[in-house]
Formats: structure tokens, sequence, C-alpha cells
């Protein structure tokens, strides 16, 4: 009797220990912990392809503790940043995000529709300006590598960084979730506007008005060749009057908001469906 009772505690404590495993795992899953310590910013020297032989990676600060799933960006630098991915990997410090994340101002977590999310930022540096292709390796590579929800895959640059965004929202736009062209680079061709609109890809496009280095008006075309076709959601630009080339400093700015929304959670109000296999 007394085996057969000693059996019957250990059984149930087993039990309880595999049940209390179970829950710490699928709690873990769901991460209901918010992030409250800036992003952990690290420079990777790899060969991504021949063109990219380094990125910085930006991973929320519990990343390691977690095994959930993340939002990631991919920025795409400009002209002024081009390097050889190792000793030149510091500039990619001097705009855009990979500088707001390294300055600690890009917020821990961002809550969209009562729910928290903290991104997984990857910012590749480019030997010379990218094929969609290219970029598309850097893509594909931050999605093995790390822990990303593919069904919010957002893509934004600045300048050159910006052109490369229309460029490969045009070829592998239905990869993405939504896209932020900053100024971008790219003549705003109507074959590849017809292609952005038929991935039915949510677009916000920012330029200032007196950007002597590229024309307004190629986010302005570009959004108005795009909404002739008539996406599921029509493409926005912002446009400031003054400020130059320079109009990324205020959109990467979170602070800056319209309709409450500042870019992070606007791309976040965005998901698109993406087969695992």
């Amino acid at each position: 009797m007394q085996t057969k009772t000693s059996s019957f505690v250990i059984g149930m404590l087993m039990l309880i220990t595999l049940g209390s495993c179970k829950k710490e795992i699928s709690a873990d899953k769901d991460d209901p912990i918010p992030e409250t310590l800036p992003a952990i910013h690290t420079a990777v020297s790899v060969n991504v392809n021949d063109n990219c032989a380094g990125y910085y990676k930006a991973l929320p600060a519990r990343y390691d503790s977690s095994l959930k799933k993340y939002p990631l960006i991919v920025f795409i630098h400009g002209i002024g940043e081009l390097g050889n991915g190792t000793t030149d990997l510091p500039n990619m410090l001097r705009a855009g995000l990979p500088r707001l994340i390294n300055k600690k101002g890009l917020p821990p977590d961002f809550v969209v529709n009562g729910k928290r999310y903290s991104f997984v930022v990857i910012s590749p540096q480019f030997k010379r300006w990218p094929t969609p292709d290219e970029v598309n390796n850097v893509v594909q590579y931050a999605i093995k590598n790390f822990r990303i929800d593919t069904n919010r895959v957002y893509m934004t640059g600045l300048s050159m960084g910006g052109g490369v965004t229309w460029d490969y929202s045009a070829k592998y736009g239905a990869s993405l979730s939504a896209i932020v062209p900053i100024c971008g680079g790219s003549f705003p061709d109507n074959k590849r506007a017809q292609q952005i609109a038929s991935f039915n890809l949510p677009v916000w496009a920012f330029h200032n008005e007196d950007d002597a280095t590229v024309p307004v008006s190629y986010s302005r075309d570009y959004v108005t060749k795009i909404n002739s076709y008539k996406p599921a959601t029509l493409a926005k630009l912002t446009t400031w009057p003054t400020g130059g080339h320079d109009s990324w400093t205020k959109a990467y700015d979170p602070a800056y908001k319209e309709d409450n929304l500042n870019m992070y959670t606007w791309m976040l109000n965005y998901q698109r469906r993406v087969s695992s296999k």
C-alpha cells in the first residue's frame, strides 16, 4: 500500500512539473512581458552576398529570453553610407534608422490594437547600389537567421535606399506588409507603380518640397500612379515645405504622427499572410 501511495505521489508530482514546464514555454511564446529597455544594436560583418559584407542588427532587449517571433524592418541606407561591411560599417550610423537606434531613440515597443510589438531591425551596408535580388538575399538571410514573423516584414530606406525600396517592392512586394520610401531616388516608372499596386502593398512616402537632390515629383508621381490602379490601400505621401534632402530625420522620429500614428505604428496596422513553406 505504501509503495502504491508513493508511486501515486511521484506520478502526480511529475504531472505537475510537466504541466508547469509546458505553461512556461507557452507563456514565453506569447511573451506578455513588455519591453522596457532599448534594442541591442550590434555591427555584424558577414558575407550575405557579393554586394553586402556586413549589417547592423537591432534586437529587442529580451530577444534571447523569448521564443516569440518579431516583426522585421529592413532599412536601406543612402549612397553616402556605401561601404565594405567591415571598417566602413560605422558610416551607417550617420543617418536614418541606424542613427536613431544607436541614440536609443527607437521606443522598446509599440502598442497597436491593444497588442505590444517590438521590432527586429536589419540595416545592411551595400558596396554599390543594390539590385532587388541583392536586397532579397538580405531579407531571406534575416528570416533564416532570426525569429521573424513573416506576416510582418516591412521595408524603408532613404535617398538611394528609398529608391531601392520602390524598386524592390515592384518585384518582391508580395512578401512585404508595408513600405516607407523616403525621398526615394527611383524614377517613377509606370510599370513599377502598377506592380506595387497589384500587390496591394501599403505605402507611406515622405519628401521635402525643396529637395534639390531627388525632386519631390518622384514621390508624388509614384503615389499618384500607384493610386490610379486603385489598390486596396491607397498610397499616401507626406511632404514638408523645407528641409532640403533630409526628410528622413523627421520621418523616422517616433514623435511625428498623422492620425495619431507614427511610421512604426502605421506599419504594424498592416500584415500579410505569407506561406511558411
